[in-house]
């Protein structure tokens, strides 16, 4: 599972990278990462970076977050969070539009782990199945999420038992998602 997530996750920055290419010919650009240190960036101007993904070195995993919850966390997240370095990335799955999130530098990393584990703690309080998000919606609400009991990817309200199904598994999702530039 490990390499098809891997293989998913590369496909489809690819695919974004190319229709940043097509219809804007340059490599993605955001405003919301300009002036936070990546290894991603190629360059900057005065309002936005433009940058390219970037291997995940050192290699690493997502076991501080297994450790200070004390459960195993499904291989594809770690797979989805330390492939690569790259910018969030916007996508459509069906009707959904959705925000990839990924990691932009070794810094954005540890955060990533840290959001992970308070969603881990709070839906322990709340005595609900661990999720792990991946995405978010335009809802604050609402994230897209793999279920670390199934592996399955969901659409989740936070808070609340509302999951619903959308793809079995992370490969499967990443693979049926459409670039949105």
């Amino acid at each position: 599972m490990e390499k098809e997530t891997a293989e998913a996750l590369k496909a489809f920055t690819q695919r974004y990278c190319d229709a940043w290419h097509e219809q804007r010919g340059s490599w993605p650009q955001s405003e919301e990462l300009y002036g936070i240190p990546s290894p991603c960036t190629i360059s900057s101007t005065d309002n936005y970076v433009i940058w390219q993904p970037q291997p995940f070195l050192p290699a690493r995993n997502v076991n501080a977050i297994e450790q200070a919850m004390d459960i195993v966390i499904q291989t594809p997240i770690h797979t989805f969070y330390t492939t690569q370095f790259a910018g969030d990335m916007t996508a459509r799955f069906g009707d959904l539009t959705l925000t990839l999130l990924q990691t932009w530098s070794e810094d954005d990393f540890v955060r990533v782990q840290e959001n992970l584990i308070g969603h881990l703690v709070t839906q322990k309080r709340l005595k609900l199945s661990p999720t792990l998000f991946i995405a978010t919606l335009d809802s604050e609400l609402d994230v897209i999420s793999l279920c670390n009991l199934s592996g399955e990817v969901i659409k989740e309200t936070l808070g609340t038992r509302q999951r619903t199904v959308l793809a079995p598994n992370l490969a499967a999702f990443l693979d049926q998602s459409e670039p949105v530039v």
